[in-house]
């Protein structure tokens, strides 16, 4: 900035002090030994070529030209002094942008960061996925001094600190500072001075910085100058071209992640729109995958000029793709404005969204191991799309899978399910849960488990939202198991299971009209089971209401309270039976009354609530032990 007030007051060396947050984080950096510290290089460089691309966006975008510019990264490499220097003609830093950038972390990333490397996390695996990069260098440096002039400014800044809690920031005579850009100037610890070392630089920078997309240059001395990087788009390159080592290395570059893509999409559209992608599924979820706030993280580039970071073109539930998209057919200076709803955008967005989708599928089918770890750090993420995206449902619910009651810890998908079907079963039955061990103590899933019929465990929030509006899949439609009456009865039970008498059965359907009188409005409707097997009762939702976990789920976050559900009866229980005799017989009415509202208690029990009248309960429960024991 150029502001004669912030001139004015800041015309001699200034110290700051680091955020909390970002001291904490430079202690640890200072103070710990971690197996890869190449990491700190790949991240300055990947700052430098971030800050080569937005200084081309911006001039093009002011309409000063600018596309055919010699942006130019360079690293220089002194043994002698210990010295390692890097240097870009980007975009630079003003005063305030050295402060914001490097005095304080904008986001949470950094207590997230943090609690990691205490829990014994590689650091080199999880820098660049927080976002503190720059503070890497602190790994290998015993000081850091950032020297920077912003483009179309005069004055230029010097920040300087050793990592110890605090910076020195200071304005800088113009020649001592580039024409614009920045210069990073590492005074290396003694044990990490082979950074000064040539080809140390450049085993580095091949390894993990040779295809950013600004050319890198390597210099040791005066007349020794080397080039490490041309700068090229490798997403324009051929595929046969490149080998699993670019790919990676790319990967690394433009997600900041340090593990192994999953996935690798690379392809060339042309058509009614042309444009190149290169997109990667990581293998490593994200700390804040779940955070509202959290932007795409695929890059949009015009004719290989890089124009934003954040622009919308996948759809939110693919918000864990990293890469490239590169349109010959957007204008170099569209504003942000203009991305928001820009057809051409639209159409590259629902164009490698179907590609993205039908090559995950791909890949199910022919490698479904390595599917099936991208499944469990991003299923739940992929489900969204199976309640905010209709249109693609169909592809979305194929590649899903489930834990499920026979299928233990293998994965299933909804083609298994159908194809192991049972008699007379024309539904996919499923039940909504907060766990996996609160889905295994559901009594509702005694009546399948006893006709072996398979129920899929749903137990992530968004599973009761986009499993409300499925219409199904291959012609079956979705079922709760703890949602209207139960439809059992065509499929045959496993051989040895005893059906209750029809004796029994009626006495117990007596004994649901009095328990209906009994309870009141506290329950929608009385019933005999057949859905319980060991248990005696459960609560389930009427025909045409909501799932219960639903339900709970609408109430706590709308308000109000829940619908009176229905009980069920297990006229295969001793207790049960027992009670429905006595209430045929001469029984204490009284007796049987507190017994109506114990079940109640119990089944509220078993579906994870308490009873609604604790204090009445207990009152009841005393009566009957006392009754019993006479």
């Amino acid at each position: 900035m150029t502001d004669k007030t912030n001139e004015s007051e800041t015309t001699r060396a200034e110290t700051l002090g680091f955020t909390a947050e970002v001291a904490r984080l430079l202690h640890m950096m200072v103070h710990s030994v971690y197996s890869n510290t190449d990491v700190f290089l790949r991240e300055l460089v990947s700052n430098a070529s971030d800050a080569c691309e937005r200084q081309r966006h911006e001039a093009l975008t002011a309409g000063e030209g600018g596309a055919d510019e010699a942006f130019l990264i360079s690293i220089e490499t002194d043994r002698d002094a210990g010295r390692l220097t890097i240097r870009d003609n980007g975009i630079g830093m003003n005063r305030d942008e050295m402060i914001e950038n490097l005095g304080r972390i904008a986001h949470s990333g950094t207590r997230a960061f943090v609690e990691k490397l205490q829990d014994g996390k590689e650091a080199s695996e999880l820098i660049g996925q927080f976002g503190v990069g720059f503070y890497s260098a602190f790994m290998v440096a015993d000081e850091v001094e950032v020297t920077s002039r912003r483009a179309g400014e005069a004055g230029a800044w010097r920040w300087r600190s050793d990592g110890a809690g605090s910076y020195t920031i200071e304005p800088v005579a113009p020649e001592e500072a580039p024409a614009r850009g920045t210069v990073v100037t590492l005074e290396l610890k003694d044990d990490h001075k082979d950074y000064a070392a040539p080809e140390t630089i450049e085993r580095v920078i091949r390894t993990y910085s040779a295809n950013v997309p600004v050319p890198i240059v390597l210099k040791a001395g005066a007349e020794d100058e080397k080039r490490l990087g041309e700068g090229g788009a490798l997403w324009r390159k051929p595929k046969a071209s490149i080998d699993k080592d670019e790919y990676t290395n790319f990967y690394r570059l433009v997600s900041g992640q340090y593990d192994e893509p999953a996935l690798t999409v690379h392809y060339h559209a042309e058509g009614r729109h042309e444009y190149s992608v290169l997109t990667f599924v990581p293998t490593i979820k994200p700390f804040d995958l779940f955070d509202p706030a959290r932007k795409g993280g695929v890059k949009l580039y015009v004719r290989r000029v890089f124009i934003t970071d954040d622009a919308e073109i996948l759809p939110r539930y693919l918000r864990f793709v990293r890469g490239v998209i590169d349109s010959e057919d957007l204008p170099l200076n569209i504003s942000r404005e203009m991305l928001q709803k820009n057809p051409i955008l639209e159409a590259i967005g629902h164009g490698v969204t179907k590609r993205m989708l039908a090559d995950l599928e791909k890949l199910a089918e022919a490698e479904p191991e390595a599917y099936l770890k991208i499944w469990e750090a991003f299923g739940p993420v992929i489900k969204e799309g199976l309640y905010e995206d209709p249109e693609r449902r169909d592809p979305l619910l194929a590649l899903a899978r489930f834990r499920t009651t026979t299928g233990g810890e293998t994965w299933r998908s909804l083609k298994d399910y159908v194809a192991d079907l049972k008699e007379n079963q024309t539904k996919i039955y499923y039940l909504l849960a907060d766990s996996a061990a609160a889905a295994a103590a559901s009594p509702h899933l005694e009546g399948y488990r006893k006709r072996g019929v398979e129920v899929l465990l749903l137990t992530d929030p968004v599973d009761a939202f986009w499993v409300a509006t499925a219409l199904g899949f291959d012609g079956k439609g979705f079922q709760s198991v703890t949602q209207g009456a139960s439809d059992l009865d065509a499929i045959p039970a496993a051989e040895g299971e005893e059906a209750p008498k029809p004796e029994t059965e009626s006495a117990v359907a007596a004994l649901a009209a009095f328990v209906k009188d009994a309870l009141g409005d506290k329950v929608s409707d009385v019933r005999v089971s057949h859905r319980l097997a060991d248990s005696p009762v459960c609560l389930v939702a009427t025909d045409f209401g909501l799932d219960r976990r639903l339900e709970k789920i609408m109430a706590t976050h709308q308000g109000g309270g829940l619908s009176a559900p229905v009980l069920e009866l297990n006229p295969a229980h001793e207790t049960v039976a027992l009670i429905a005799e006595k209430l045929a017989g001469a029984a204490d009415k009284g007796l049987i009354e507190d017994a109506a509202a114990l079940l109640y208690g119990q089944a509220r029990v078993l579906d994870g609530e308490a009873p609604d009248d604790p204090a009445d309960f207990g009152r009841r429960l005393m009566r009957l032990m006392t009754a019993a024991l006479r």
